[in-house]
């Protein structure tokens, strides 16, 4: 496992002295997660893939170790209180204290209000809200005494409102609640915390979402580009481009805020 180094444009006054300095992407299996761990490790972090299945995790930190970078796998229920403190004093014993959090863990349990179990509704914030609580409060607790850190929270523009996303737009909005709070609690000590609120994103959610509609993924697309003020749909890359920004040093004077991938203007 090669240990990089940060280059002089990732180092900033006031930036906690970690060789590299180390960043947890939870729901980092696969897809957007997935993206976001291999971006912020190719801009020389280290980092560590927490998922449900850590099996997917473990294959994900493997490539990423294979392209130069380094990187760990580590099992974690974001929506269980004692899964989350284990895992991230695993992260802190094996790369570091983490000074980067990036909350993305999310399910989908789409259904119309009249349809909708309640523990379905109960899942889906568990994970989302829940979750990125969790992890925060956490990961916090090492970022504070460095007076460094950065916290990127993965929203969505279902948080405007979606019809038979009810729980997953309320998730979603509370996200971008959550970020305003913290980045006002958490500024004093040197942390900023953004969240990104992707568009229609092609992963394989987006594809079990087709099906559950009845539609093939490449009709989905495309009305979905239609949408866009673009005309294309976003890949996990865009959201990862986004999130790397957040992480950086170079967003020092950034907090708060909620920037829509999404192809077109929202918010």
């Amino acid at each position: 496992m090669t240990t990089p180094t940060h280059t002089d444009d990732t180092l900033a006054p006031g930036a906690p002295p970690l060789t590299p300095r180390v960043a947890i992407v939870t729901g980092g299996a696969q897809g957007i997660g997935a993206a976001i761990a291999r971006r912020l490790a190719a801009a020389g972090l280290a980092v560590a893939v927490l998922d449900l299945n850590v099996d997917v995790a473990e294959a994900t930190a493997a490539g990423i170790v294979a392209a130069g970078g380094t990187a760990i796998a580590v099992a974690v229920d974001v929506g269980d209180e004692a899964s989350v403190a284990a895992a991230v004093a695993t992260v802190a014993e094996r790369l570091g204290a983490p000074q980067v959090l990036v909350n993305n863990a999310g399910v989908l349990r789409d259904n119309m209000l009249f349809k909708m179990r309640a523990d379905d509704w109960d899942l889906v914030m568990n994970v989302h809200l829940r979750g990125a609580f969790l992890m925060s409060r956490a990961v916090q607790a090492h970022m504070v005494p460095t007076k460094w850190g950065r916290i990127v929270n993965i929203s969505s523009t279902s948080a405007l409102g979606n019809r038979g996303q009810a729980n997953y737009a309320a998730a979603k909005a509370g996200i971008q609640g959550f970020t305003k709070t913290l980045a006002w609690e958490l500024g004093p000590f040197g942390v900023t915390v953004n969240a990104v609120a992707p568009g229609f994103i092609a992963t394989d959610m987006t594809r079990a979402s087709a099906e559950r509609m009845g539609l093939s993924f490449d009709e989905l697309k495309a009305n979905a580009a239609a949408a866009s003020a673009v005309r294309r749909v976003g890949s996990p890359d865009d959201v990862a481009d986004a999130v790397a920004y957040f992480a950086g040093t170079g967003a020092s004077f950034v907090s708060g805020q909620v920037l829509y991938v999404a192809g077109g203007p929202h918010g």
